[in-house]
C-alpha cells in the first residue's frame, strides 16, 4: 500500500491520501482524543505525540499538529494509517455516520431562496476546491446579509483562511447574490 501526502495551505496540517475511499459521504472532524473515541483510526492518530486534529474527507485524511516537526511526525502517522487499512477495521465504531449537519442552521424563511443559492455555490464551486486542500467549509447561517460558515480540517486555523473567506468566497457570493454583504467564520 502506498499513501501519498500533500502539503496544504495550512502549515500545521498535512493531507494523507491512502488511495482508497475514506468516507462514503460527508466529512468528519476530531479535535480531541475524546472526540476521536468513535473512530479507531482517529483514536490511534491522537496517540502520536504532537497530533492535535484529524479530519476525514471522501478520499483523504488531514492531520493537524502542534509545534512539532513534520519530519518526525510524518513517518509515525503514515505507519498508523497503513496499519489501520491493513487491519480491515471499520472507520467508525458501531456504524456511526459522518457529520452531515449536527449544527443547526439559522436563516429567515424570507431568505430561503438566497440560502439555497449560497448552498449550491458552496457545494459546486467552493467545497471541491477546499477539499483539494484537505479541508471543508459548510453553511451555518445567513442573517442581515452576513453568511456564516464552518471551517474544518486544514481550513480551521489556516493562516490564509481569512483571505480565502474575504477575497475568494465573499467575492464569489457577492457576485452572484447582491444580498450578501460579508462572509464570517463560525469557529
Amino acid at each position: 500500500m502506498f499513501i501519498q501526502t500533500e502539503a496544504t495551505p495550512n502549515p500545521a496540517t498535512l493531507k494523507f491520501i491512502p488511495g482508497r475511499a475514506v468516507l462514503d459521504n460527508g466529512t468528519m472532524e476530531f479535535v480531541s482524543k475524546e472526540a476521536a473515541a468513535r473512530s479507531p483510526l482517529a483514536n490511534r492518530l491522537f496517540e502520536v505525540p504532537g497530533v492535535t486534529g484529524v479530519f476525514y474527507g471522501s478520499d483523504f485524511v488531514t492531520v493537524t499538529k502542534d509545534g512539532s516537526d513534520w519530519q518526525h511526525l510524518k513517518p509515525a502517522i503514515l505507519g498508523v494509517i497503513m496499519e489501520y487499512y491493513m487491519s480491515g477495521a471499520p472507520l467508525l465504531a458501531d456504524g456511526d455516520r459522518a457529520d452531515e449537519s449536527h449544527n443547526e442552521e439559522f436563516f429567515s424563511e424570507a431568505d430561503s431562496e438566497t440560502v439555497a443559492t449560497i448552498k449550491d455555490l458552496l457545494e459546486t464551486r467552493i467545497r471541491p476546491a477546499v477539499a483539494s486542500d484537505g479541508g471543508d467549509i459548510t453553511f451555518r447561517g445567513f442573517k442581515d446579509g452576513i453568511v456564516y460558515l464552518d471551517m474544518k480540517g486544514s481550513c480551521a486555523g489556516c493562516p490564509s483562511s481569512t483571505a480565502t473567506l474575504k477575497h475568494g468566497i465573499q467575492n464569489l457570493l457577492k457576485h452572484f447574490l447582491p444580498d450578501v454583504v460579508e462572509v464570517r467564520p463560525m469557529n
